[in-house]
């Protein structure tokens, strides 16, 4: 068998492999965790560099196949350390959630759209990432909202925001002090 064979057959099949794991990697997530270079997208990258760059070498220079071998086996060295450093570890650390909890609502300014009684509950809602969120909530001190009110979220007990009726800051009255 020719080596650029070799190297062609090893990247369709690497090729192949690097499909599958788009599709399936959650099972093989955990694999990687304890040394980085053991993550199964570094090693495919690494094969998959490797078996370009040998198969492109093979056709186009005249080099000696070791010396093909040996340049390639550097260039994916360097190319899949770049991927790594470059792509790979920042998406890992990187958090990307539309996801919300209650308490990190906390702080936020919501709209009364049911009026909140004094003693009893009403309903606000909150602009998120995700969306509008209704949520259940009562005065801070027990005290009367109207609807449409904005609402500044206090802290939240039970799943029940209590909330104050929020004043925005007027910077105009600053200049008159």
């Amino acid at each position: 068998m020719v080596i650029e064979q070799v190297y062609l057959y090893t990247l369709l099949i690497v090729g192949a492999l690097t499909i599958l794991y788009v599709f399936f990697g959650d099972m093989a997530d955990g694999i990687g965790e304890g040394i980085p270079f053991l993550n199964p997208a570094v090693i495919l990258a690494m094969v998959t560099f490797v078996s370009t760059s040998g198969y492109v070498l093979e056709v186009t220079t005249s080099w000696s196949s070791w010396f093909v071998l040996l340049s390639s086996v550097v260039v994916g060295g360097v190319l899949d350390t770049l991927l790594y450093f470059l792509i790979l570890l920042p998406m890992a650390s990187s958090e990307v959630s539309i996801a919300y909890t209650d308490e990190s609502l906390a702080g936020e300014v919501g709209e009364v759209i049911t009026p909140i009684p004094v003693n009893g509950f009403g309903e606000i809602v909150i602009e998120t990432v995700s969306g509008l969120v209704h949520k259940r909530a009562a005065g801070y001190d027990n005290e009367e909202i109207d609807y449409g009110k904005e609402v500044l979220v206090i802290e939240v007990e039970d799943g029940t925001f209590l909330v104050r009726e929020y004043e925005a800051f007027d910077f105009t009255k600053i200049d008159k002090m």
